[in-house]
């Protein structure tokens, strides 16, 4: 009974606490939210995490094998990337990175959830594309994270 009552608390532990990561200023989070296209030869990729979920967890983010930083509850990035041309998102996982290949169009922004799942022996994550609505309505409540801190080299 002891045992079930701390594997219990150690899972309400990992999954409600709450991770903080390297945020940026208050005036380059706002200037982001305006959502101002890129130049005409790069997309913008806007990469969030919302809610409570896993809060205890950070996870990294990677985008063509470059890292654009450790994720935490209710955070999000902004990086701009070559258009025209197929890009992989990748995130850590509980074993291995959970990929997403995306064709990035020209002058546009895209928007992109990371999201925390159930694991094994600890939670994994993985990256969803969502609509420019969803996307805005979301990075609007959040803060913008500090980019290029990850915990692990890309694998």
């Amino acid at each position: 009974m002891l045992k079930k009552i701390v594997l219990i608390l150690f899972c309400t532990i990992i999954f409600v606490g709450c991770a903080s990561v390297p945020m940026e200023s208050n005036e380059k989070s706002m200037m982001a939210k305006e959502f101002n296209s890129p130049e005409n030869d790069k997309s913008g990729l806007y990469i969030y995490r919302s809610g409570i979920f896993g809060g205890a967890l950070k996870k990294d983010i990677w985008v063509d094998e470059t890292c654009i930083g450790e994720s935490a509850p209710n955070v999000f990035f902004y990086t701009e990337v070559e258009c025209n041309k197929e890009h992989k998102l990748s995130t850590e996982s509980e074993f291995s990175p959970n990929d997403l290949t995306v064709k990035a169009e020209c002058g546009e922004n895209h928007f992109f959830s990371q999201y925390i799942k159930l694991g094994v022996f600890v939670g994994g994550a993985n990256i969803k594309k969502v609509s420019e609505a969803k996307g805005k309505s979301e990075i609007r409540k959040l803060d913008m994270a500090t980019t290029g801190t990850c915990s692990s080299s890309y694998n």
